[in-house]
């Protein structure tokens, strides 16, 4: 948690920042409980993180966040438990894409950013502040919060940008974690969906963005990445034996789809969500978003009592950029959202 003595060490600094356009940049509102929208306009380090060699942890990730964005005010480490979660991929009756995604995990505090960077594409990405040690105890109307808000685009789950490229972080329930060594500078699992949603237009682009980076898995997991663009092309990209596999596939979940030694490791639960949202598809090839919605729903966990809740469930149109974001399994009520 931040202390006392923390939040006086970086006062004299968050004055200046309040000075020089941090807080004008930051714009947060509370939707309902335990979820925020925040909208950020303007530069937040990005390409700066990228050009002194990205990040090998978490920790070196909050360390930049803190210096470059924060001016020196120091913050929690980014951290995590256990999650599952689904994607699915189809076609409209147009011949446009569909993306479903699920975020499994306990009740958390999750804010939808609308970010605008200075030097990249506008995205529309969710994060867990939890992650962030945030959670219950953020309060936008708090000049502190709000600040240390600004962290958030550091740590997306999911989202999507302006060219239509959807990205989401799954779990695979393996005691490794992936740790590349390859000689190439690093970048953690959420600072990479950061760089897909700024930099990249399609699928092709982001895997070859991934690979000039050595992956290093955040909160130290076994973690997976589902990418969808507007062509239809949608892919999981995981690493086995330090190296980066991409696996064309229109469901992902919980466990390895690379083949070899790891194919299939994962949660007997992330199995029967895979078969159920493969079925799913093969019987309705084509879906609006209200069948996308009925298609995750049926793989939210009310379905199975394992974990709390699904905390978020996101529908996205590839081609017109709406989004359609149900809280904590209400599927009788979306908020919209589009990239603007």
């Amino acid at each position: 948690m931040i202390t006392l003595a923390v939040i006086a060490a970086g006062f004299a600094y968050l004055f200046f920042r309040i000075r020089t356009g941090l807080i004008s940049a930051i714009q947060v509102q509370k939707l309902k409980d335990g979820l925020y929208y925040m909208e950020y306009n303007g530069d937040y380090g990005f390409d700066r993180f990228l050009e002194q060699g990205g990040a090998d942890s978490d920790l070196e990730v909050a360390r930049f966040v803190g210096k470059d964005l924060l001016g020196g005010l120091v913050i929690p480490g980014f951290k995590t438990g256990k999650f599952g979660c689904s994607t699915l991929t189809a076609r409209n009756e147009k011949g446009g894409v569909m993306y479903g995604r699920n975020f499994d995990w306990m009740e958390c505090t999750a804010m939808v950013i609308n970010s605008k960077p200075a030097n990249g594409y506008t995205s529309v990405s969710t994060v867990n502040l939890d992650f962030l040690d945030l959670g219950t105890e953020y309060d936008p109307d708090k000049i502190l919060s709000r600040v240390i808000s600004a962290a958030s685009l550091y740590a997306p789950m999911d989202g999507i940008n302006e060219e239509g490229l959807c990205v989401a972080v799954l779990m695979i329930d393996d005691p490794d974690a992936t740790d590349q060594d390859t000689g190439k500078p690093g970048i953690t699992t959420t600072t990479a969906v950061r760089l897909l949603h700024d930099k990249a237009a399609n699928v092709e682009e982001a895997i070859g963005l991934l690979e000039q980076y050595d992956m290093h898995a955040s909160a130290g997991m076994m973690l997976h990445l589902a990418l969808i663009d507007r062509s239809g092309r949608s892919v999981a990209v995981e690493y086995v034996n330090n190296e980066m596999s991409v696996i064309e596939t229109p469901v992902v979940t919980n466990f390895y789809l690379t083949p070899g030694e790891k194919y299939g490791i994962g949660t007997a639960q992330s199995h029967t969500r895979y078969d159920m949202l493969m079925t799913h598809l093969s019987e309705q090839p084509v879906m609006d978003m209200e069948d996308m919605k009925e298609a995750m729903a049926s793989v939210s966990k009310n379905n199975f009592g394992e974990f709390a809740s699904t905390e978020w469930t996101v529908v996205y149109d590839q081609d017109t950029g709406e989004l359609r974001y149900y809280h904590r399994e209400n599927y009788d009520d979306y908020m919209t959202f589009s990239i603007e």
